[in-house]
């Protein structure tokens, strides 16, 4: 191996130097003396290293920490690897077909995924699953499971499953497929009925021809007269697709989106390539701080062209562009190889990763350094910081107590039980809890733990210690403890304080387990104060062309300055913005889907 890369050295070396100018040739001839620098030190250290060594993984792992110096998003794929980045990309991938989640030392059913394998064999979420073809897992994680679940289509897996916590088990043999996860799992129409509603959550293969497939019933089938276009939670991914869902509704050959890198014959302008569906409905784009790279290419087009008015809150503000390139071995590198620059002309890139921090950190774009532009209309838009809606609405913000049952796992483990004694419900619009089943999930909670630590309560324990360390304690225990006492009491009035949105999330949950991932979104579309914002704006189509012609307050849209929402830790007391799942998220916009599935 150390041979191939030397001789790989000079392979390379030679030539270069020859055909670059002086000053690429001193760049490469960096390049070429380290690489014989790291050759030399890894045969050595092969050769003298007490242990036997594992050179592959020390590869890998210096691979992994030199590009992470980079960016998040140039990323190194090992040829087993593979598989997944393939998913990521495509959306699809060889399997049973549902979410997996972690429960202790075992992995659960988390969503079955609605015309697949896992749910038409009438895997539950909830299930436990405890072996995988005469496998025990107890001890695994999802992503050892993921990979036992996964497989060619049309091979089997037998798992052996536990139901209802009673210890009995059942065993289903399922046929693997190939598995395509919908990049629009609902659309429908909302308010009076005039108004198209289409949820995307991803950019992989396809996903332009779904939404235009949407749009196209919508109008056929259900004549609507507008249309809200759902892009919360949405971090992107291939750009082709934004270019096409754009495409949809902006007029044929109109720029889209620029693409620009160090290497010039990369460089490209997208433009619309087909005839619209249609280029005057009125439009809503909803955004917030997930929102990213591909959304932000959909939403700040339409921005820029006055095509639509954005609404929510300020996306993530990835403005860079990945190219998957081929390396030896059947190995693959995804690289940042250019910024993209929608019509206006601005790029939204909020981070800086050239010019770090002292302590390697990214910095944000300063302010003496954001531009101005404009849109088609000639409205004020602005580089270096996302996308910024035209009308701000704060997210919804739920409370402490909400989301540490969440994270608990006990309105899932709940709607779990639920299920197991309710063979239907009414369709998931329509259903609600009763009084009697609230009362019956507070019953069930009652022997449940679930502590945490209000804003009130740090504060205080912050005086207490100040307090004594300055000797004024003493003189003022006695109101200390009464209001300590307050704030307690208090506390225990929140199960019923924040009772609505509770509620909410344990019908959500309950819905997704008859109706799937559509079911859990129609039923949250019920207390959606954005999408009910978006329909009142929609309506008033004095206030819509106000804004889409920059009229008195809508001639600027964000401001250098202006940062995005509170941290958590500066919110409202007692509030967070939204429940904590208890499954890690990777907060990094996802350029394609990050979930473990089987």
């Amino acid at each position: 191996m150390l041979k191939r890369i030397r001789k790989w050295i000079l392979i390379i070396s030679i030539p270069l130097a020859t055909a670059l100018s002086f000053g690429f040739v001193d760049s490469y001839f960096e390049l070429s003396k380290n690489l014989d620098v790291f050759a030399t030190l890894l045969r050595e250290l092969n050769t003298y290293y007490v242990d036997d060594i594992k050179p592959g993984e020390l590869i890998k792992k210096g691979i992994d920490e030199m590009l992470n110096t980079l960016d998040p998003y140039t990323e190194f794929y090992a040829e087993s690897d593979i598989e997944d980045y393939r998913m990521m990309v495509t959306g699809q991938y060889g399997g049973i077909g549902c979410l997996i989640r972690q429960k202790g030392d075992y992995v659960m059913v988390g969503e079955p995924y609605e015309g697949f394998p896992a749910q038409k064999a009438g895997l539950m979420s909830g299930d436990i699953i405890s072996e995988i073809d005469g496998k025990p897992i107890k001890g695994k994680t999802t992503a050892d499971v993921s990979k036992l679940l996964k497989g060619q289509a049309n091979t089997s897996v037998k798992v052996l499953v536990e139901r209802g916590g009673n210890k009995k088990t059942f065993e289903v043999t399922l046929v693997r497929e190939e598995i395509k996860i919908k990049n629009v799992p609902y659309y429908g129409v909302v308010g009076d009925g005039s108004v198209g509603y289409i949820k995307l959550t991803g950019f992989t293969e396809n996903a332009a021809k779904e939404v235009k497939t949407a749009f196209q019933e919508l109008k056929g089938k259900n004549n609507i007269q507008s249309l809200i276009f759902d892009l919360r939670d949405n971090g992107g991914g291939l750009l082709k697709e934004s270019v096409d869902i754009v495409n949809t509704f902006v007029s044929k050959d109109q720029e889209i989106v620029q693409q620009k890198g160090k290497v010039k014959e990369m460089n490209r302008t997208h433009k619309a390539l087909y005839a619209p569906v249609d280029t005057s409905m009125p439009i809503i784009i909803l955004t917030n701080k997930n929102s990213a790279s591909a959304s932000e290419i959909v939403s700040g087009s339409l921005q820029d062209l006055d095509r639509g008015v954005v609404l929510g809150q300020r996306t993530f503000g990835k403005g860079l562009v990945q190219q998957t390139i081929q390396l030896s071995y059947g190995t693959q590198m995804k690289v940042t190889t250019a910024k993209y620059y929608t019509p206006s002309g601005r790029c939204i890139q909020e981070l800086d990763y050239i010019h770090k921090s002292t302590s390697g950190k990214a910095e944000h774009i300063p302010d003496s350094l954001i531009r101005e532009f404009k849109t088609k209309n000639g409205r004020s838009v602005y580089d270096g910081s996302g996308i910024y809606p035209d009308i701000t609405l704060e997210p919804r913000q739920y409370a402490l107590i909400t989301a540490t049952i969440v994270a608990k796992n006990y309105i899932f483990d709940y709607a779990t039980k639920y299920r197991l004694s309710r063979a239907s419900i009414p369709a998931s619009k329509d259903f609600a809890l009763t009084e009697d089943e609230y009362k019956d999930f507070l019953q069930f909670l009652s022997d449940k733990t679930y502590e945490y630590t209000t804003k009130s309560e740090k504060s205080f324990e912050e005086l207490k210690k100040n307090a004594e360390s300055e000797k004024y304690f003493d003189s003022m225990k006695a109101e200390y403890d009464t209001l300590k006492s307050k704030i307690a009491a208090n506390k225990k009035e929140d199960i019923s304080k924040y009772k609505a949105e509770i509620k909410d999330l344990l019908e959500e949950e309950i819905a997704s387990r008859y109706f799937y991932q559509r079911g859990r979104l129609e039923s949250s579309l019920r207390d959606d104060n954005e999408l009910k914002e978006s329909i009142r704006v929609i309506h008033d189509e004095q206030l819509y062309k106000s804004i889409l012609s920059g009229k008195g307050q809508y001639k600027v849209i964000g401001k250098p300055g202006e940062t995005q929402a509170k941290a958590n830790t500066e919110e409202e007391e007692g509030v967070i913005d939204e429940p904590v799942i208890p499954e890690s998220k990777d907060k990094k916009p996802a350029d394609a889907p990050k979930k473990k599935g089987g």
